[in-house]
């Protein structure tokens, strides 16, 4: 047993979980890289708290992964207290066992990574199996649970994950991800009843499911990580930390009372946020970034808020998440003093980010549809009379003036139009780049479909000019970046931009000297945006 317990505790190259493809884009594996990444930030916090101790020397400590799915956390967590513990519990064997019976637990979230993680924690499928370095359980699991479970219909939809009944009521041969973490009214009952005895997790870790996906992987699909977040702190550990998409700071369907809830909650410790997802999850198609936070119990005022993006040195800052007047997390450290220079220009109010509502440069963007027609929509071929012009998916068309059901006030008015979605950038973001797709003049006798936003109207093709030069400002973009969570650029995202007199062409050099904007802050912007150039803008870019 001590050979076995040693050769399979101790590091050695190369490390199999570093190997292993993802199973789909909704379960995302954890790297071991990363996953020690936030166990050392944990170890910082609770060393902080606990006048320099050792958590890893702690033998009362116990650790929960509700989410497991290669079994990283608990293999790590596992690997840090055999080392830590070697003084309190000198025998190897000994050691072993007590961390593996009384201080790491998990719960599988499907039928093959419940045994992947046994086989990743145990050495082997079974807890009590042959080959298993734990000697004392007596069933199978261990405690790593796992049961396939059934979601609970309400009408449609499942009532604790929104589940779609059309794609997951399936047969007992297929997995329902119904993850049982979120599948319960009481999340204490249930733990009780998966581990036999009433449980109280001092750290709750992991990298939940990200959503389920109706059709596809994307926007379109409803999240479902913030449920692992509130049944966490239901249990009321000492520290939680999670790894989740970035969306949340500013977007993402359904997220508006967790966003309300994170950003007013001082218990957040700290927040590292990666601007490309890439660069934790290689290969993974998941826009907007990812972060990661630690939420401390004891803790009560700022959180440490760190940005990282690939070979950028890394930013950070302790600042309150949630700053007055806003209703989103300013992502970028450097971005929030920014903001506050115009807001302050804009309004008069030094401390407040909010922008005086006559100012904001979104009441001049449309809604979705802004004349009613679906993205979907395909105009005639030829003009015929009375007809209008329609920019489309694809490039132009025409439909009958009569057919247009929403906004004609606009249509013999200047505008401009912009996509709603921002240039694809493959399963990457990178930087710099554009922020929104390259606007055009919408002259008067046009129209768009759904595929573009309408912004006016403007009374003269110079107003339209002048307006449209100050959307290629980097500054002007920044700032539409700084409420924009995904690709999909929306007229809210416009809430920080500020009107401007529509007489000249702007600049972002107007910009920087109206704003008082400083070399090192337009070194910051200048990294972030891209130069946008608007000659041959048209429908088709």
């Amino acid at each position: 047993m001590s050979e076995q317990a040693s050769f399979t505790l101790r590091r050695r190259n190369p490390d199999v979980l570093t190997c292993i493809a993802n199973l789909s884009n909704d379960e995302v594996f954890t790297p071991p890289e990363f996953a020690n990444r936030m166990l050392d930030t944990l170890s910082e916090a609770w060393a902080a708290n606990h006048q320099g101790a050792n958590l890893w020397a702690d033998p009362k400590v116990t650790f929960l992964d509700p989410c497991t799915k290669s079994g990283v956390f608990l293999r790590e967590i596992t690997r840090r207290l055999t080392e830590g513990l070697e003084k309190t519990i000198p025998n190897l064997e000994q050691r072993v066992n007590h961390i593996l019976t009384k201080q790491v637990f998990g719960i599988g979230i499907t039928q093959i990574t419940s045994l992947l993680a046994r086989r990743s924690v145990y050495c082997s499928k079974h807890a009590n199996g042959q080959h298993s370095i734990a000697k004392i359980f007596t069933n199978e699991s261990g405690n790593i649970w796992f049961k396939r479970i059934k979601h609970t219909w309400d009408g449609d939809r499942c009532k604790f994950c929104g589940a779609a009944r059309a794609v997951f009521d399936r047969g007992k041969d297929l997995e329902t991800h119904a993850y049982a973490f979120i599948h319960a009214d009481n999340i204490k009952a249930r733990l009780a009843e998966l581990f036999g005895k009433n449980m109280q997790f001092d750290v709750i870790i992991g990298n939940p499911p990200y959503q389920l996906s109706d059709d596809g992987f994307g926007t379109s699909a409803a999240p479902i990580y913030h449920n692992f977040v509130a049944q966490a702190k239901a249990l009321g550990p000492r520290y939680l930390s999670m790894v989740i998409p970035a969306r949340w700071f500013a977007g993402g369907k359904g997220l508006d009372e967790f966003r309300e809830s994170m950003l007013a909650d001082d218990r957040l410790r700290s927040i590292d946020d990666y601007l490309s997802a890439a660069d934790v999850f290689p290969g993974v198609g998941l826009k907007g970034g990812v972060c990661f936070f630690l939420w401390d119990r004891d803790h009560s005022g700022q959180c440490r808020v760190t940005t990282h993006f690939k070979d950028w040195p890394d930013s950070t800052a302790s600042r309150s998440l949630l700053e007055e007047g806003v209703d989103v997390f300013i992502r970028f450290n450097e971005g929030l003093s920014i903001l506050r220079k115009v807001a302050a220009v804009e309004s008069g109010q030094p401390d407040s980010l909010s922008l005086p509502e006559a100012q904001r440069f979104e009441q001049l963007v449309s809604s979705r549809k802004p004349f009613g027609l679906e993205t979907t929509f395909k105009g005639k071929t030829a003009k015929s009379p009375g007809d209008v012009m329609v920019y489309q998916n694809g490039g132009k068309a025409y439909i009958a003036g009569n057919e247009i059901s929403m906004s004609a006030h606009l249509i013999d008015k200047w505008k401009i139009y912009v996509g709603r979605a921002a240039p694809g950038t493959g399963n990457r973001d990178t930087y710099p780049h554009r922020i929104i797709s390259t606007p055009f003049i919408g002259e008067p006798g046009t129209i768009s479909s759904e595929t573009y936003l309408c912004i006016g109207p403007f009374d003269s093709e110079n107003e339209a000019e002048s307006a449209l030069s100050y959307l290629s400002c980097r500054l002007t973009r920044l700032l539409i970046l700084l409420h924009k969570p995904s690709q999909d650029t929306t007229r809210k995202v416009y809430t920080f931009v500020p009107t401007q007199n529509w007489n000249k062409r702007w600049t972002d050099e107007d910009l920087y000297r109206k704003y008082g904007i400083t070399e090192e802050e337009i070194t910051f912007i200048e990294k972030v945006v891209r130069p946008m150039d608007l000659s041959g803008a048209a429908a088709d870019e």
